[in-house]
């Protein structure tokens, strides 16, 4: 354990790796900390031993976007020397249909191609060709953009074509999802496929940003990946370097308070490893927090030491759904029963928003009532890994729905996660039973004969992501990304104190790993020129 860094780290996910490993590469020393036992935040597997073998599932990452040669995630990593023969193997998924949508009615396989999906989306709605062609306008404007941004200075050209289309981007920057709809079509179905990833960012289309949902969309328009060897490569590639550059890593070493002496952060306090124990200190000229926004500031720093202005604006903010997940172990040949390496995105009704409302308002009974789902197996998108994702001939299945994190909705009372007395809940249990129950239903409907052939089963609810991530409301998608709390109404990587940054979902690089892994990058930049502008 260091007495004192340059930089402490608080939270080990891929925001806080990366920028940790930016940091070592420039000479800086660097000390990450981590309540869990794992690196990797969201971007973590958890490993099952049962009678026919060794499980290993994934907790957040189920898929990548911009992992092709040049993309912007190879791009990223190489930034910190993960290429070459340290790089990552991105399988690729079904490039014909990376998401299927399934409606009652009607099926919808989402390819990689945007020509290609405007061609299917006329062929089902040709009165629409209008609507669908200003749904898609808007789309190639963002991908345009965010695809420039990264590509340096632009010439005088791609000046004038980027100022067209970042005009498109600001007309929309206040709308929500469900408005820019309104202006392209009426149609239900339509609708619904135009907004069928909405569980990727966990926010129904009444509140959710339009260019948020259009950045997601964008995202896997060059392609759906799934990381070779599991969705814990990109962690535990990242740690390593970490450590290779000089930096260290302590897991089970949680931080109880972030150190504040005039007015600045100068370290950190762990929480005492025993009852009875000192807790120790580590000082360091920074401190960047890779922790649940929230829980940074009302807790680990305290709303004693933060002006009243950041105090308003930390109420004023909300957190998006949460997920439920039920992890399977299946033995029989899904590929044989028609599932593909895809993901499938199962709907009851065409209506989202009113999915998430059923979802947020329990029944008479107390139970959560599901409205669909999201269906992936990492044993069909990465079959060269198989043996490491089921025991032989057993196929790895996860399945789960958007949920609300709300700890009483739960059976539970705030703080309970962290110390895990929810699992003394009778109504804890019986609402998570009830859910794995549905969820292994709708993975039937899909697949008949299938629930049959279950042989390991397992569910993690709001409430275990906010046992070991420490998550507000066990979300890990962080703050709702609505139009007030989406790009500069986010927060962005300084704090209110000097010597205090953060990084993670909550801010303005958003959510997922390749927003994760943005911040990171950008946390590690400011606090260099930080530095330099300090002397």
């Amino acid at each position: 354990m260091p007495q004192s860094v340059d930089v402490a780290i608080i939270g080990s996910g891929l925001g806080g790796l990366m920028a940790a490993a930016q940091l070592a590469g420039q000479g800086l020393r660097v000390a990450v900390f981590e309540a869990h036992y794992v690196a990797g935040g969201c971007a973590t597997q958890f490993r099952r031993r049962s009678g026919d073998g060794i499980y290993h599932f994934d907790i957040g990452l189920h898929y990548i976007g911009e992992c092709q040669p040049g993309g912007r995630l190879p791009a990223l990593l190489s930034e910190v020397g993960i290429t070459g023969e340290r790089g990552i193997d991105f399988v690729a998924m079904d490039q014909d249909g990376f998401d299927t949508l399934v409606f009652p009615d009607l099926r919808f396989r989402i390819p990689a191609n945007v020509e290609l999906y405007r061609d299917r989306l006329l062929s089902l709605f040709p009165r629409e060709r209008r609507g669908i062609d200003r749904f898609l306008g808007l789309l190639r404007a963002v991908i345009h953009v965010t695809t420039q941004a990264g590509r340096g200075q632009p010439g005088l050209r791609t000046l004038l074509g980027l100022g067209t289309d970042a005009l498109l981007l600001a007309q929309n920057r206040e709308t929500t999802i469900g408005q820019f709809l309104d202006t392209c079509t009426r149609d239900p179905w339509l609708r619904a496929v135009l907004l069928g990833q909405n569980g990727d960012y966990g926010v129904p289309p009444s509140e959710a940003s339009t260019l948020l949902h259009m950045g997601l969309c964008a995202h896997y328009f060059t392609g759906a990946f799934y990381p070779r060897g599991g969705g814990q490569v990109i962690a535990d590639q990242l740690a390593a370097r970490v450590e290779a550059l000089g930096g260290s890593i302590h897991l089970r070493h949680p931080v109880e308070r972030v150190l504040i002496e005039g007015g600045r952060a100068v370290g950190i306090r762990l929480e005492p490893r025993a009852a009875g124990e000192a807790s120790p200190e580590v000082r360091a000229k920074v401190v960047l927090s890779n922790a649940d926004f929230l829980m940074t500031f009302n807790r680990l720093v305290g709303r004693e030491h933060l002006p009243s202005e950041f105090q308003n604006r930390l109420d004023s903010y909300h957190m998006a759904d949460a997920i439920f997940i039920t992890f399977l172990g299946v033995k029989a040949d899904m590929a044989k029963r028609g599932m593909r390496a895809t993901n499938y995105w199962q709907f009851d009704d065409y209506d989202f928003d009113s999915f998430y409302r059923a979802g947020r308002k329990p029944s008479e009974s107390g139970l959560i009532a599901a409205r669909g789902c999201y269906i992936t197996s990492a044993t069909l998108k990465d079959p060269e890994s198989s043996s490491h994702h089921a025991p032989p001939g057993i196929c790895n299945v996860e399945v789960m729905t958007v949920v609300p994190g709300t700890p009483t909705l739960w059976g539970a009372k705030s703080g309970d996660a962290e110390a895990w007395r929810y699992r003394h809940s009778e109504r804890y249990e019986q609402i998570k039973h009830d859910l794995e129950e549905q969820m292994i239903t709708r993975l039937d409907g899909l697949f008949p004969g299938t629930a049959q052939a279950v042989v390991y089963r397992e569910s993690a609810t709001p409430l275990s992501h906010a046992r070991f991530t420490r998550a507000t409301d066990g979300t890990g998608y962080g703050l709702a990304s609505t139009p007030e709390q989406f790009m500069a109404g986010r927060p962005g990587v300084r704090g209110p104190l000097p010597g205090l940054y953060v990084t993670g979902a909550s801010t303005r690089s958003g959510h997922g790993i390749l927003g994760a892994l943005y911040g990171g990058r950008q946390a590690a930049r400011r606090i260099l020129r930080d530095k330099t502008a300090r002397g």
